[in-house]
């Protein structure tokens, strides 16, 4: 009998079912940490841009800007002590299609337990454990329009206000994507557009802000199959322009990365990839280094570890269900 009710149940969540798609996933993950940042919210970018703002402020004699006070008055990055972390989370993706060809998507996800952040290097503390709404988006040969309060991330830095709505579409060759947030904020609206032709890459980005607009153009070339160079110039409103080079490679599962800017600072990342395992090792211009290895279980469980220059260290097991 408990099997004919189990069948008859399935029967008709099938048939409600029948115009649209639910797509149900889970992940979990568990392991140690010991002095991850943003043990008080204040993250190591955050920390690194305000001081890199009062710096420019100072040099170029503007005063005490808006930009440079918020700066000055930053609390610095704080770290955690020794602790274990462990999450679970479950997320619902919902998607479906109107008669006249226009798809749609939703999702749900429900998250529980403390959280870090491995490629930041972070600890983001403790979810809610409560159901958030994720992005709604609708797509159709007008674009795509995507819905998401306070959700979707400023186009030019993600540090900024994110937005609540975006919209994004296909110009010939062009790709063109632009973002709002309905909250007025200084920094509310952002952009990107991109183009790709014989090898060459071109991408603009740019944001509002208090002190006016702030962009960015790269231009990428691949030389051949395994070789990249990249150029980016990245003007700050109110603060000089950045113009950096970066050269990349890959062979045999081997990577190396090398970049300089005309600010004095440089980036040198290197990578190995084998058979589900994975090495990476970064340094830059303060000798702040950071060494992570990663590798495949099977049956969608993965390891990884990390140490960096701060006394950073993780080390844990993922999973995805």
């Amino acid at each position: 009998m408990k099997k004919l009710l189990i069948a008859s149940t399935a029967l008709v969540a099938t048939a409600g079912m029948a115009s649209a798609d639910i797509t149900i996933t889970g992940h979990a993950a568990a392991g140690i940490y010991s002095g991850l940042g943003n043990a008080d919210g204040v993250t190591a970018a955050a920390a690194a841009a305000s001081t890199a703002t009062a710096a420019t402020a100072a040099a170029s004699g503007t005063g005490f800007t808006t930009l440079a006070v918020d700066a000055l008055t930053a609390k610095a990055e704080t770290f955690s002590g020794d602790g274990i972390y462990s999450n679970a989370g479950v997320d619902f993706t919902m998607t479906g299609a109107t008669d006249n060809g226009i798809s749609f998507s939703a999702a749900v996800n429900i998250d529980a337990g403390t959280e870090v952040d491995t490629g930041d290097f972070e600890l983001d503390g403790k979810d809610g454990g409560t159901a958030g709404l994720g992005a709604v988006s609708m797509t159709g040969t007008f674009g795509t329009l995507t819905f998401d309060d306070a959700g979707i991330d400023n186009l030019y830095n993600d540090a900024y206000t994110a937005a609540d709505v975006s919209y994004s579409t296909t110009v010939g060759a062009v790709s063109l994507t632009v973002a709002h947030d309905t909250s007025g904020a200084a920094d509310a609206n952002s952009m990107s557009a991109g183009y790709t032709a014989s090898g060459m890459g071109f991408t603009l980005l740019a944001s509002d802000g208090s002190a006016g607009t702030s962009a960015s153009v790269a231009v990428s070339y691949a030389l051949n199959d395994t070789v990249s160079v990249t150029g980016k110039t990245d003007q700050v409103a109110g603060a000089e322009s950045v113009q950096t080079i970066t050269a990349s490679t890959t062979l045999n599962g081997v990577s190396v990365a090398l970049s300089s800017a005309n600010n004095s600072t440089w980036d040198v990342d290197l990578g190995y990839t084998a058979g589900g395992f994975a090495l990476t090792y970064g340094v830059d211009e303060t000798d702040g280094w950071t060494a992570t290895a990663s590798s495949a279980l099977g049956g969608g469980a993965t390891f990884a570890a990390g140490v960096d220059s701060n006394d950073s260290m993780y080390a844990g097991v993922s999973f995805a269900f």
